[in-house]
């Protein structure tokens, strides 16, 4: 009898929990978000580039959801992006009030390294919220060497600055050897991009293939550039840079389609740029409000010109876009996984 009664009792507690729920679940999104406090956690730390990204988005992303909420942003720096990774995925509400941005290679820590046993996400299950800013790496070279086009290397070596072995300024340099056929020698030791640059500038090496081109990195070739001291000649992209609409991409010059698939797997850290997520439970009502409004945000001309103001750029990619991209990149097929992970280590 005692036994009836407590599992009418918890039946019955049951009943009112349920009861007390379902008005949080048929919340709409404009009834979730009102006046509610959002959370941004960034995996960067205070002033630096990443951090900058997520504060102007916390500023002017608000005002393009329902319900007229508020974002305040929280650091939780730690492992290259992947604490913050884990704890969005594991950890933190799965409801929409919590976002995060990360490091734009923690979508792809687990393909380069499937045995990473710090990552305890699936990047693909994220929901991707979009980027604010795509990069796009520029193959700079000195005119003194006569090298005019991607193509004149490959009768003639030639020198580049790069940071270390594993850098996209020397990985995509081994890319284009191993499947273009060119002769780049990376010249590696170097203490960052700006260094790089100027070991060219110094005549040490003829030229840089860097992995980006922030707004410091052009005003740095700029005169070069315009003095015909140096030239661009090949992007390292999904696109072509607008200020460079003549220059082909790596992609493009690839003859071969599987060589093509190598670069686009290569660059998909670059497309992902200054990634902003939401975690995999969110549901999908939220996850649509909270994607139209970065959409919105990132062409909100108050933001283009706070931006401008501190110098940073503004090329915006989709979340939907990203999560497309993550799922075609560990689709690859296993040869091209195989040959991809060895040239870059």
């Amino acid at each position: 009898m005692i036994r009836d009664r407590r599992e009418f009792c918890a039946a019955l507690l049951g009943t009112f929990g349920a009861l007390a729920a379902a008005p949080a679940l048929a919340q709409t999104p404009a009834e979730f978000f009102r006046g509610k406090r959002l959370t941004l956690i960034t995996a960067a730390s205070v002033g630096g580039g990443y951090d900058q990204y997520a504060r102007i988005l916390a500023k002017h992303m608000p005002k393009h959801m329902p319900g007229n909420p508020t974002i305040v942003v929280q650091n939780m720096t730690g492992a290259e992006g992947i604490r913050a990774a884990n704890y969005l995925y594991n950890v933190a509400a799965q409801d929409g009030s919590i976002i995060g941005g990360l490091s734009r290679n923690n979508g792809l820590v687990k393909f380069y390294d499937t045995d990473n046993k710090q990552v305890q996400y699936d990047a693909r299950k994220f929901h991707w919220l979009g980027s604010p800013q795509q990069e796009i790496g520029l193959f700079i070279i000195n005119t003194k060497t006569g090298i005019k086009s991607i193509e004149d290397l490959k009768g003639r070596e030639i020198t580049v600055s790069s940071t270390a072995h594993t850098a996209p300024t020397s990985i995509y340099a081994r890319m284009l050897n191993a499947m273009y056929g060119t002769k780049i020698k990376v010249v590696e030791g170097y203490a960052g991009s700006q260094e790089c640059l100027l070991a060219v500038e110094r005549n040490e090496v003829d030229g840089h293939v860097s992995g980006g081109s922030s707004g410091a990195f052009r005003a740095r070739i700029a005169p070069w550039l315009k003095s015909g001291a140096s030239r661009v000649i090949l992007q390292q992209g999904m696109a072509r840079d607008a200020a460079f609409p003549d220059i082909p991409t790596a992609i493009e010059i690839m003859n071969n389609p599987a060589d093509k698939q190598m670069f686009e797997i290569a660059f998909a850290e670059q497309v992902m740029g200054r990634p902003f997520v939401m975690p995999p439970g969110v549901p999908a009502d939220r996850v649509k409000v909270l994607r139209d409004a970065f959409d919105a945000a990132v062409k909100d001309p108050a933001l283009l010109e706070d931006a401008k103001a501190q110098n940073m750029e503004i090329d915006p990619v989709s979340g939907a876009e990203i999560n497309a991209l993550l799922d075609r990149v560990y689709a690859a097929p296993a040869d091209i996984v195989t040959r991809l992970r060895e040239l870059a280590k």
